[in-house]
């Protein structure tokens, strides 16, 4: 089996790439920023919407995990290019390879004025989207691009809202946020089989969440870790996190402040 992981020099990239190796796996490695390969993993120079380079980069794979793109926020000529056009080049190429399953790495920036349900209850799967940046909407649009490819070609598509994907979380905020590098492997894997079109968010199983997960274990997603080993080293340097603030209450945090670091 060979996957096309685009954006592949890139941070969540470089965590996932030793994690889903397998037996019998190759992974395709494609970004403008070159990596070396490794043992069962093969080296291709794209630009995501050179559709050219793409359509190159597509042959012979049965899979895509598209990472790729404008990972923060931009100026908006930038993230069409890399993120909107880039995300339609990338999904024609492979309606015309014929690959059937693509993971497509959204983000909760396309939900960020979400807040807190008032009644304690998750954020549900596929809430309307309310993007907080540019790049949000760029993340809103490769959701209905992969609702398109799914509903008119019949592609299997799971776009995953990314929550924050590191080691560890870096601060309170990542107590409900967060996602281990292999849990995501475990979402990508969910997603790599699905059939149909999902939308879900990508966190980990953690007392602090407030992202639902009911839609990643319908696809077979097992959370295995959780951000509560870290809490008590988080809190006692930054203290409890306030919930009713924009940082903790909206599911993008700083991203929906103004330039003065106020509330809209």
């Amino acid at each position: 089996m060979r996957i096309l992981m685009t954006g592949a020099s890139g941070k969540v990239g470089t965590l996932l790439r030793p994690r889903l190796a397998q037996e019998g796996r190759t992974l395709r490695l494609s970004d403008i920023h070159p990596v070396e390969p490794g043992p069962g993993e093969e080296w291709v120079t794209a630009d995501l919407a050179d559709a050219g380079a793409m359509a190159e980069a597509m042959k012979g794979v049965d899979a895509v995990l598209h990472l790729g793109g404008q990972s923060r926020e931009h100026p908006w000529d930038d993230i069409v290019h890399a993120n909107i056009n880039g995300t339609q080049v990338l999904l024609e190429a492979a309606r015309k390879e014929g690959v059937r399953h693509l993971v497509l790495m959204g983000s909760h920036h396309a939900a960020g004025f979400h807040t807190r349900p008032e009644d304690g209850s998750d954020l549900p799967d596929y809430a309307f989207p309310r993007p907080d940046t540019f790049y949000g909407v760029s993340k809103v649009v490769m959701e209905a691009l992969g609702s398109l490819y799914h509903d008119r070609f019949g592609m299997n598509i799971t776009v995953i809202r990314l929550g924050t994907c590191n080691e560890g979380p870096a601060d309170t905020r990542g107590l409900a946020t967060w996602i281990s590098a292999d849990d995501l492997t475990s979402l990508v894997e969910a997603g790599l089989s699905a059939t149909g079109y999902h939308v879900v968010w990508g966190v980990s199983d953690s007392p602090r969440r407030w992202w639902s997960l009911e839609e990643a274990k319908a696809i077979g997603y097992v959370s295995r870790d959780s951000s509560e080993p870290f809490a008590a080293a988080l809190i006692a340097e930054q203290g409890e996190p306030d919930l009713s603030e924009p940082l903790h209450d909206r599911a993008g945090g700083v991203f929906t402040l103004n330039e003065l670091g106020g509330k809209w």
